[in-house]
């Protein structure tokens, strides 16, 4: 789980607490990525020590509730080692709603298909300008600056991939159209007929 290995590496540099790791993970990465929710982190954290990754101390505050600081073990650091060794595979097929979507909307006809293609496209172009105004605003931290860029890369092939749907809306939907009926009995497309 990336989100388990990212809060390892957080713990690799320092001992420190929850809202700290939310924090400093969210510093990290920037604004793509998207807020980082502490009742997620601390779920994470409780598997993290039950798996002996991490310990934590409890520091008692007199006006706050107690305080765990967490601490990578080193079966944590060798956990953290062996992910990174490791490279990302897709393991399953790919999926993505708007497949879904164009999917659906074929069932419907090539108007709505051309429909759903055009509102998809218009969604992505609004994603791109938005994407542009974050790295003008990030251009001076690479990491984040990286991330953005692999954002926008991805808009812009999903882009693309609309693109081609609206182009070809007509034999989609032709498709869709045989292979309902295809898919009704047989008693029943006699009694259609």
């Amino acid at each position: 789980m990336p989100i388990q290995h990212a809060v390892l590496a957080l713990l690799a540099e320092r001992p420190t607490h929850g809202y700290d790791l939310r924090s400093s993970f969210e510093r990290a990465i920037g604004p793509q990525w998207g807020e980082l929710n502490i009742g997620h982190l601390y779920q994470v954290l409780d598997r993290l020590v039950r798996d002996g990754f991490v310990t934590f101390r409890v520091v008692r505050q007199a006006d706050r509730p107690d305080k765990h600081i967490y601490r990578i073990t080193e079966r944590g650091r060798t956990e953290l080692e062996r992910w990174l060794s490791e490279p990302f595979v897709r393991t399953g097929g790919y999926r993505d709603d708007f497949f879904l979507k164009l999917f659906a909307a074929s069932r419907l006809g090539v108007d709505r298909l051309q429909e759903v293609v055009r509102i998809q496209r218009d969604a992505y172009l609004r994603e791109l300008r938005a994407l542009g105004e974050l790295r003008s605003r990030h251009r001076d931290d690479p990491l984040v600056g990286l991330l953005i860029q692999a954002a926008i890369l991805h808009t812009r092939a999903n882009l693309r991939v609309a693109e081609l749907a609206g182009e070809d809306a007509e034999r989609i939907a032709a498709a869709a159209r045989e292979a309902a009926v295809a898919e009704e009995p047989a008693g029943r497309r006699r009694a259609v007929r």
